[in-house]
């Protein structure tokens, strides 16, 4: 095991900043809460920037011990990944589209070549360290970031007739975009811009119209607009959705035919569709939305008839598959029952085959169905021979094409992509994800455990180590958890994570309540007056592990983001001693605070999430009782890293920056508390491959130093 450079004495190291108090009392349904911390949500506030730089002074001296670490696993990163590579490419008319990455630059380039031979499906096999022929460089991201030290791509779409790409970019890391077009005809860059966007970018039949959407105040998309390429004419405002709670967005269905709006909180949906080439038209509703049912749509031709292809809730609450008329939505055929078992995620349409993404025994998976000249056949899983795996639906820009793209990959399996033979049931490897240095998956081993909850449900966890790794309590160990919004955390390949393998780690996922591994119920069962299940399941499973001897809780160290940080909050102050550190991303550990102001951002919108304290008092005292910031406590805690980003507009960074002031305030013991805060990033984190990769090392060095310390409580 590689053990780090040891540490400073903690007298070289400058005490960390102390935080000012300027009490604000908070009052709510006879409740009053003293927030000692609140000043510094003023982002312009010199004295907030100031205590910020300090945190992450202090942040890099308490771990500049960790340099050399930090610099020998980005280099296993590095020394780990194809540098200049390019994706496996997706046919669209004419044309087979890629994104390729070339050594040395942080972004990738997205080109296209001609299709050579329209009767053959076979992706080209390109050389990405040579001259393509034929190639054209639609986008070159390396270029668009030039002068900026943040940037993410957003939109990326060509028109159907191929002849204009759109595209949006964001600099600042807010998710406010600017929607450019470029004739790729000619390679000119169009006039037109579009600030202010949401990300997203759907194009008309003909490529005459683009409709896109911006945000309201609170950082909600609300409005689609639609927008005459080449016009100077203001554009056209289309729907405005003024329900806090919901979210509008817009795009089109895989057979090109209709344009559809999709409005929906977190508990109901709405969809609304114009044929494609009217693009002046008026959207019709499909189904009108009905409180607590939710619904997706997508287009098919069955038996000559255009239907609706819909999952829904209403009265199945794992979804049910139906298809209606398109002029009669009302009129149900049922293809899929609601199953107590069986989750039905997502529907994709293609001319002569449904393929149904789908949910079982907490593993994603794929299944098709045949369109026949007699209607629908009967499903079929594609089956990827692992026990613990992760499936989906891959890149298929066509409407009838012979083959479907599928993408697998698991703990010890490389991402690889697929096409599917749906006729003869043959799974085609068109590329796996290389990893370079002589990686062998058969030094690895994935578990599926079960840990026992507080009230007896059983939790999933998935595992994943080095088949040398002892099971005697002493191998160091991270866990993993999220838990929120019904994500589903997925047992998949990561290069990074090898470098904590092969220093003997063990990782695990805890599948806990909140999340959609198990279907719908296990999303109810940890959310608004059920939260507190999400944390005493990771809990459990953190215990699970070392009653199984995959570790000790010495040596484990916890994680989670945004949501899945609140949740690292909240086991911190509930079992600081099942930990030896934690690591909270972009925490949302100042939850009640947010959820009482509903001119925060998205804060409407999550009420169906977390409940509304604003005017229920038992949503108040319930999330009062385990948010973390209101429950810091007297006592020792593990060591915590807590990182955040100043331009983050769904977790404000404004929530770890509180959390860990009052940390040091209140807390007792001498585990270090650290605050790290990126100054030009955004929720996602830092931009740029090389940037992340730095990024993923700093913090696997820190997660390494404490999870091989040992320390004692």
């Amino acid at each position: 095991m590689t053990s780090s450079v040891p540490p400073e004495s903690a007298a070289s190291i400058p005490a960390p900043p102390v935080a000012e108090r300027r009490p604000i009392t908070r009052s709510h349904h006879g409740d009053d809460f003293v927030d000692d911390y609140e000043w510094m949500r003023d982002k312009e506030d010199p004295a907030t920037l100031a205590y910020l730089e300090a945190e992450n002074a202090h942040t890099d001296a308490a771990t500049a011990h960790l340099e050399p670490l930090r610099q020998q696993i980005f280099d296993e990163i590095k020394a780990r990944t194809l540098e200049t590579d390019l994706s496996v490419p997706t046919r669209h008319g004419a044309w087979w589209y890629y994104a390729r990455t070339v050594e040395g630059q942080q972004y990738a380039v997205r080109c296209r070549c001609a299709v050579q031979d329209p009767d053959d499906w076979t992706p080209p096999v390109l050389d990405a360290g040579s001259a393509i022929p034929g190639e054209e460089i639609l986008l070159d991201s390396n270029v668009e970031a030039e002068g900026h030290e943040f940037f993410s791509l957003g939109a990326f779409s060509v028109s159907d007739d191929e002849n204009f790409l759109a595209w949006s970019v964001d600099t600042q890391g807010d998710e406010r975009y600017t929607i450019r077009i470029k004739d790729l005809r000619t390679g000119d860059i169009l006039p037109d811009e579009i600030t202010g966007a949401s990300g997203g970018a759907t194009w008309s039949a003909g490529g005459t119209h683009l409709f896109y959407t911006t945000v309201d105040e609170a950082w909600r998309p609300y409005r689609v607009w639609r927008h005459q390429v080449g016009s100077t004419n203001d554009d056209v405002l289309v729907l405005e959705e003024t329900d806090e709670r919901y979210f509008i967005g817009v795009g089109r269905t895989h057979s090109e035919r209709y344009l559809v709006i999709g409005l929906g909180s977190k508990i109901t949906s709405e969809y609304r569709v114009l044929e494609a080439d009217d693009p002046e038209g008026e959207f019709r509703v499909v189904l009108p939305r009905q409180e607590g049912v939710e619904y997706s749509l997508e287009h098919a031709v069955i038996d000559g008839q255009d239907r609706f292809v819909i999952l829904h809730n209403e009265g199945a609450l794992n979804f049910e598959l139906v298809t209606v008329p398109v002029d009669d939505p009302t009129d149900r055929t049922v293809v899929i029952p609601g199953s107590d078992t069986v989750r039905l995620e997502d529907i994709d349409v293609f001319a002569r085959h449904l393929v149904v993404s789908f949910r079982r025994d907490a593993l994603a998976r794929v299944g098709i169905i045949p369109i026949g000249p007699n209607g629908l056949g009967e499903l079929s899983e594609i089956d990827f021979g692992e026990e613990l795996f992760t499936s989906g639906v891959g890149s298929n820009a066509e409407w009838d094409p012979p083959l479907i793209r599928v993408g697998v990959g698991s703990f010890v399996t490389p991402s690889s992509v697929y096409d599917y033979d749906p006729e003869t049931r043959e799974l085609i490897l068109r590329k796996q994800a290389p990893v370079l240095g002589g990686y062998d998956p058969d030094d690895y081993e994935q578990h599926r455990s079960w840990a026992t909850a507080d009230d007896g449900t059983l939790v999933p966890v998935s595992i994943v180590c080095r088949k040398d790794t002892p099971r005697d309590g002493t191998a160091p160990a991270l866990i993993y958890g999220y838990g929120s919004y019904e994500a589903s955390m997925d047992p998949g390949f990561s290069v990074m994570r090898l470098s904590l393998l092969d220093r003997g780690f063990v990782f695990a996922i805890a599948h806990v309540r909140g999340g959609g591994e198990l279907g719908r119920h296990w999303y109810d069962d940890g959310k608004q007056l059920h939260k507190r299940n999400t944390f005493t399941d990771f809990i459990a499973s953190a215990r699970h592990l070392v009653e199984e001897g995959w570790t000790s809780a010495d040596r484990l160290v916890a994680e989670g983001g945004s949501a899945g940080g609140l949740l690292m909050g909240a086991v911190a102050n509930l079992a600081p001693d099942a930990f030896a550190g934690i690591v909270a991303a972009v925490p949302f550990v100042d939850a009640l605070t947010t959820i009482l102001d509903p001119s925060l951002p998205l804060t409407v919108i999550e009420w169906d999430e977390w409940g509304n304290p604003l005017d229920d008092p038992e949503v108040y005292a319930y999330m009062k009782s385990y948010t973390p910031y209101e429950n810091v406590g007297a006592h020792d805690y593990p060591a915590i890293l807590a990182v955040t980003s100043l331009h983050d507009t769904r977790v404000m960074y404004v929530e770890p920056a509180k959390w860990v002031a009052r940390l040091r305030a209140t807390a007792t013991g001498d585990a270090p508390i650290l605050l790290k805060t990126e100054m030009h990033a955004g929720h996602g984190g830092v931009s740029g491959r090389y940037a992340s990769w730095k990024e993923r090392a700093w913090e696997l060095a820190w997660i390494i130093d404490v999870a091989t310390q040992a320390r004692s409580r």
